[in-house]
């Protein structure tokens, strides 16, 4: 009988580094480990250096070390999963999905479909890895239905994801990932990254967790907008510096 090792990674998760994120990744992941997480990817938007730096210390919270990066492309947002370098935003979809192969990640499209949050539309979503049919973040749980519907028609892996931009919702929703190592007798210390991969891309993925309370979603979405506005006017104003800062993606 087959041994399935059960993984629970939290895929979609911003920190401090993210123009819309708040907490500082020590603080993030000692809060996965807490709650019962194996590991969590921190994704911040179009910058990847403290998911670099997430994935090297999660060890020392008990946690698999996985980077990442949310890239901005020319038809909305994909999680390069898996990555050491960002993909240059701003390229088209399909291309970005080319780059995250290329880096030796894999491309999984964030909540489809929702134009309000960059997710991108059904007739660019072609030839990804996996595609996150439960965000928690959403107020509903129509989009979530119609990324499921639309993953299982076409045979894509599924993940479920928090989509964490503060600190309690990290874990929300995640992935139970089910490996089935080569060893005898194989603990969770024993799997590496490559197990992982192969289990996502085989669909051996189980979804779990909950939306994120509206109260909650609607906070997030009301500061996110409003940092996005004061990026538009700052970044066209001359001598003025960019707020936020960490919208820039030079």
């Amino acid at each position: 009988m087959t041994t399935h090792i059960p993984f629970a990674i939290d895929f979609h998760v911003h920190s401090d580094e993210s123009y819309d994120g708040h907490e500082p990744i020590e603080l993030i992941l000692e809060h996965a480990a807490d709650i019962g997480l194996d590991g969590i990817v921190i994704t911040d938007h179009d910058r990847i250096a403290e998911s670099l730096r997430a994935a090297e210390i999660a060890p020392e919270y008990g946690l698999i070390g996985i980077p990442g990066v949310e890239v901005s492309t020319k038809h909305g947002h994909l999680l390069a999963i898996g990555v050491e370098k960002r993909p240059d935003p701003g390229r088209p979809f399909s291309e970005t999905v080319d780059a995250v192969r290329e880096l030796g990640g894999i491309a999984v499209v964030p909540h489809p479909f929702q134009r309000s949050r960059h997710g991108v539309r059904k007739r660019h979503v072609d030839g990804v890895d996996a595609i996150e049919t439960y965000n928690s973040m959403l107020f509903t749980g129509y989009r979530n239905r119609r990324a499921r519907t639309f993953a299982r028609r076409r045979g894509y892996p599924e993940i479920g994801a928090s989509d964490a931009h503060y600190l309690p919702n990290v874990g929300k929703a995640y992935t139970e990932i089910l490996v089935s190592p080569d060893a005898q007798n194989p603990t969770k210390a024993d799997i590496d990254g490559d197990e992982l991969v192969e289990a996502i891309l085989e669909g051996r993925t189980q979804i779990r967790g909950k939306r994120t309370p509206i109260h909650k979603s609607t906070v997030q979405y009301a500061k996110g907008a409003v940092r996005k506005s004061a990026y538009v006017l700052t970044s066209r104003a001359p001598l003025v510096p960019t707020v936020p800062a960490s919208m820039d993606r030079t």
